[in-house]
């Protein structure tokens, strides 16, 4: 019989994420959602805006999962196929089950991954292309032919329809945690901790001061790249 983990009487909570992630994840899911609501109102200005920010929190992450905290680290929670294999065959499915790791599982990790190279696609894409008339474009479009432009603004409309997929597999995949396996997945990332059974894991946590000079280096770069190119 399974044993719900949240509920036995050894059970404590346990810090897995910093601020600078639960920031970013937050954060990410507003500027996607004005991204969207920008580009259907035509407010092309609003969007581009909530494009630069995007591909500021995504560099960010991507910064942060080298020198953040144990638990954003790509070497904490990237595993190899053989491993994502064994934690979706043997323990995935067992209900009240204990989490396999602090943050993210091995099938979590790569979704991760995916959805920050969605992201990235989506906003270069959309810094190259151009629409139907000529009239609105992205910042770079200027460096690439006409035909380009509107091949890349096809590819921007198709990946994000791609990258809401993602999305949705994501939502679906915290709602069995949580109504399936009894693992809410929500709550720490608002609170950032979680129960947990037995003595957890020495996990360290970086200081808000670096998380506050890496954003802030990443925000000069995007700002740097796209007066550069703008002035080509």
């Amino acid at each position: 019989m399974s044993v719900d983990f949240a509920a036995t009487s050894s059970t404590s909570r346990l810090r897995i994420w910093d601020a600078p992630v639960r920031l970013f994840h937050w954060a990410l899911v507003l500027l996607i959602g004005a991204a969207w609501w920008t580009a259907e109102q035509r407010m092309l200005d609003l969007h581009r805006l909530a494009g630069y920010s995007i591909l500021t929190l995504v560099l960010f992450r991507i910064v942060w999962g080298f020198v953040g905290s144990d638990t954003a680290r790509f070497s904490s929670f990237l595993r190899g196929p053989l491993d994502v294999a064994r934690y979706v065959g043997s323990h995935m499915f067992r209900r009240g089950a204990p989490p396999a790791a602090p943050g993210h599982n091995p099938l979590g990790g790569w979704s991760v991954v995916a959805m920050l190279a969605l992201l990235i696609t989506q906003v270069l894409l959309g810094f190259i292309s151009v629409d139907v008339d000529g009239i609105e474009s992205g910042p770079f479009a200027h460096l690439v032919e006409f035909d380009t432009g509107r091949a890349a603004a096809e590819l921007h409309e198709f990946v994000f329809n791609v990258l809401l997929g993602v999305i949705g597999l994501h939502v679906a995949a915290v709602l069995f945690y949580l109504l399936f396996r009894r693992d809410n997945l929500i709550r720490p990332m608002f609170t950032g901790s979680r129960p947990w059974v037995g003595k957890g894991p020495a996990l360290r946590f970086a200081t808000l001061r670096r998380a506050v000079i890496v954003f802030a280096v990443c925000a000069v770069l995007i700002w740097l790249l796209l007066a550069y190119v703008s002035a080509v």
